[in-house]
């Protein structure tokens, strides 16, 4: 059923020119080298510490890995996280 909304979703965004993060409602990440990462459409925090971050997402979560990771900025669907960022991983 998902796949299906997802199709659509796509077909749409396409269609009317509309970009796919929000249409989809998927994460949109914006890097500055390793030391500043602009995180949109996240559903909050699941883990917070210097060394490791869990964010939620509408599917799934992201995991950032790095030293001295902060949430410089953090507003209702983006943050921004700075530090030395050394792995990104997404997991369902």
């Amino acid at each position: 059923m998902r796949l299906g909304k997802e199709r659509v979703g796509q077909t749409i965004a396409h269609v009317m020119e509309l970009p796919r993060d929000l249409v989809l409602d998927v994460p949109r990440i914006t890097m500055v080298g390793r030391e500043e990462m602009h995180l949109e459409n996240h559903k909050g925090i699941i883990e917070y510490g210097p060394g490791h971050l869990k964010i939620n997402l509408n599917r799934g979560y992201l995991e950032i890995y790095g030293e001295g990771l902060e949430i410089a900025v953090l507003r209702t669907e983006e943050m921004l996280i700075t530090g030395r960022i050394q792995d990104i991983r997404f997991a369902e």
